[in-house]
């Protein structure tokens, strides 16, 4: 059995980073483990983010929600005006996409990483 356990979060600000995650997704406050930030998600997967001054490529990370999660988070980013797209190409601003019967969002988190969330995996309209 194979299984993903963790992934190296570059950031400019570790803790701005973690902590924009956390608040955001409403998730318990990230542990210091050595000299990463490490957020534990509920599936027992970790974002483990590392401050970097050097530059680093802006990476696309997409988490599947459940509709009530959806709600909560999507309310964040529009209290906190966040610009926030339906496409992952930007060219629907301030709106979320309905693909595959699900809703989904792009949006940036503050080290311009491409996050993305949804409730439905893309492709899997027939439920399977």
């Amino acid at each position: 059995m194979i299984s993903f356990n963790h992934t190296i979060v570059a950031a400019k600000d570790k803790q701005e980073s973690a902590s924009f995650f956390t608040s955001l997704f409403g998730l318990p406050d990230a542990v210091n483990v050595g000299h990463f930030l490490v957020v534990a998600l509920y599936n027992g997967v970790s974002l483990d983010f590392a401050e970097s001054s050097d530059d680093f490529p802006s990476q696309h990370y997409a988490f599947l929600v459940g509709e009530d999660d959806f709600d909560r988070i999507y309310g964040r980013i529009v209290e906190r005006g966040l610009d926030h797209w339906a496409d992952p190409q930007r060219t629907m601003p301030g709106a979320i996409n309905t693909r595959d019967g699900g809703r989904g969002v792009y949006f940036h988190d503050p080290s311009g990483h491409f996050l993305e969330i949804i409730t439905r995996p893309y492709g899997w309209a027939d439920g399977s």
